[in-house]
């Protein structure tokens, strides 16, 4: 019995000095003053993963047309940061390569671009950021998007054995938290937000996953779910010249936001 109480002691202050270091490397990494210079922005799929499909369209496609109209934004407006794309074409980039190339260049932010789907009637945008998910809908999203990684050759070993189609599988995020979690979610937040005033759009807001494409980024980072392929009208409003515009710009703006709050003295 008292060997019982010591691994419960033993345990209880690891989880004590974990907890202790995640707050100390929040704490850091949220100075003032800090300042954004590099940006990754990244399609999600491409090739031979076209991600979800509407009736008429692929996820793969709209990702990359907003992709590239973010980035274009972000080099008309913001000339001083650095754009570098994961894909500037159609192109299967295994899901580590893709937060390879941001933590490589030491980016300052990381953008997932994405499409949803679901039940016919569901419809809106949702950003994440890497966390545990808390609601079996984030766990759903979540495996579609992570199942990419069973089309690359040696998804074992580049991802620790890691199936994203058992859910035992995830409880390794339960043990994983970003010292970058604090500033991904003042960006998500302020994604939504533009969603929602800018462009007018549903929004289910902010919420946390475990997305292997953002798991190994080393900067803050965040997936964000444009709206639902499988929903009829907003096939025809991402599909459209202005529901992709206004999307990216809508980012954009977040960005552009973003931007001003950490770099403010």
């Amino acid at each position: 019995m008292t060997q019982q109480k010591n691994n419960m002691l033993s345990r209880s202050f690891a989880w004590f000095l974990c907890i202790s270091l995640c707050f100390l490397s929040f704490h850091i990494k949220n100075k003032k003053g800090v300042a954004l210079k590099k940006i990754v922005i990244d399609a999600g799929h491409g090739g031979k993963d076209p991600g979800c499909n509407g009736k008429y369209s692929r996820e793969k496609d709209i990702t990359l047309q907003i992709a590239l109209e973010l980035g274009e934004l972000i080099k008309t407006n913001l000339p001083d940061i650095e754009v570098t794309y994961t894909r500037k074409d159609d192109r299967f980039i295994e899901l580590h390569d893709r937060a390879g190339i941001a933590n490589r260049i030491d980016a300052d932010l990381f953008i997932s671009i994405h499409v949803n789907a679901g039940p016919e009637q569901f419809a809106g945008t949702e950003t994440y950021c890497m966390g545990l998910h808390k609601t079996e809908s984030n766990m759903q999203v979540a495996q579609r998007e992570n199942s990419s990684i069973l089309m690359e050759a040696n998804n074992q070993a580049n991802y620790d054995g890691f199936d994203p189609n058992k859910p035992e599988s995830y409880i390794m995020f339960s043990l994983y938290q970003s010292a970058n979690l604090s500033n991904s979610m003042i960006l998500a937040e302020r994604i939504e937000e533009e969603f929602k005033t800018y462009n007018q759009r549903y929004s289910r807001g902010v919420k946390q996953a475990g997305f292997l494409v953002l798991w190994k980024t080393t900067m803050p980072a965040v997936l964000v779910e444009t709206g639902f392929l499988t929903h009829k009208e907003e096939e025809i409003y991402l599909n459209s010249e202005k529901g992709k515009t206004h999307t990216a710009y809508g980012i954009y703006s977040a960005i552009e936001d973003y931007k001003l709050l950490i770099e403010a003295e």
